[in-house]
């Protein structure tokens, strides 16, 4: 199925995907996102493309739980080669999200590792699929791999919360690198610091311009984990938001289209528009 509220866009695949490096870059980031755009389609075109960017395995994990806001089960692949493991999770659509990210009555649940504490619909949503991720990873991690999540929407909640389970839960198997796209508040302070500190030059959370998820839940008491990666109204990618110009920027991207003007927030989250976001910069 396409991404959300988006047509299914052809996107051009780069030819070669580095499976070694494990430097920041926007070459990875464009890669991480196809892959987190992939965790949207069937588990045959998942296949196929898996293949084509040098990963022969493939796992594919679903669950089935009643939380209490509409979602109805947690879906993700983990894609692997000899050099590299990605495990993406597939976001949701933000009008089935934005009801009760927006509730700060929810109580929240201890985090990872008994560290601060996260938004209980999205630890109920990890918690539904980790342990088939977490012994999929122990099968495949055999020949010293690198390890990578995504995502994009929920998903990247997701991808971000994996992270925070992996290396506070045991150290010595933490991700090489975790890019979000779209992702909404997680965590409170406490957990973002040890997050921050724990993993920091290894996760890169992508904000495009209006997008309104990356607003909710409400602040306080949930925060953002480091590092921002900006895409400004232009889509020009900036490793923090700009100081003088930002508030202008989030105007000039509200008046793009003037026709539909309180729809701008929704239109940012699209993965499409991340992925044409990153494709400039690339070109």
């Amino acid at each position: 199925m396409p991404g959300p509220n988006q047509e299914d866009t052809a996107v051009a695949v780069p030819v070669k995907i580095d499976h070694r490096s494990t430097d920041y870059s926007l070459k990875r980031a464009y890669w991480l996102a196809l892959a987190s755009d992939l965790a949207y389609k069937d588990e045959a075109t998942i296949e196929a493309q898996t293949r084509q960017w040098g990963c022969d395995t493939v796992r594919h994990h679903q669950t089935r739980f009643t939380p209490p806001f509409p979602l109805q089960d947690t879906q993700a692949y983990t894609m692997a080669s000899d050099d590299v493991i990605v495990t993406a999770f597939r976001g949701t659509e933000p009008q089935q999200i934005k009801d009760w990210l927006s509730d700060a009555t929810t109580p929240p649940r201890t985090g990872p590792a008994g560290t601060g504490y996260v938004h209980d619909g999205f630890g109920e949503a990890l918690e539904s699929i980790w342990p088939d991720v977490k012994n999929t990873h122990a099968e495949l991690r055999t020949n010293g791999q690198t390890v990578w999540f995504t995502g994009h929407s929920l998903g990247g909640a997701l991808a971000m919360l994996a992270g925070a389970r992996m290396y506070l839960e045991d150290p010595r198997l933490a991700a090489d690198g975790v890019y979000t796209y779209g992702q909404p508040r997680t965590c409170d302070s406490v957990l973002a610091k040890a997050y921050n500190k724990g993993l920091k030059g290894r996760m890169y959370r992508f904000v495009n311009n209006n997008d309104v998820v990356p607003q909710m839940p409400p602040a306080p008491p949930y925060s953002h984990v480091d590092a921002l990666r900006y895409i400004d109204s232009h889509g020009k990618v900036h490793e923090a938001m700009p100081l003088i110009g930002g508030l202008a920027d989030h105007a000039a991207g509200l008046l793009a289209d003037p026709l539909a003007p309180a729809g701008d927030g929704v239109r940012d989250h699209f993965m499409h528009s991340y992925l044409t976001a990153l494709e400039k910069n690339l070109t």
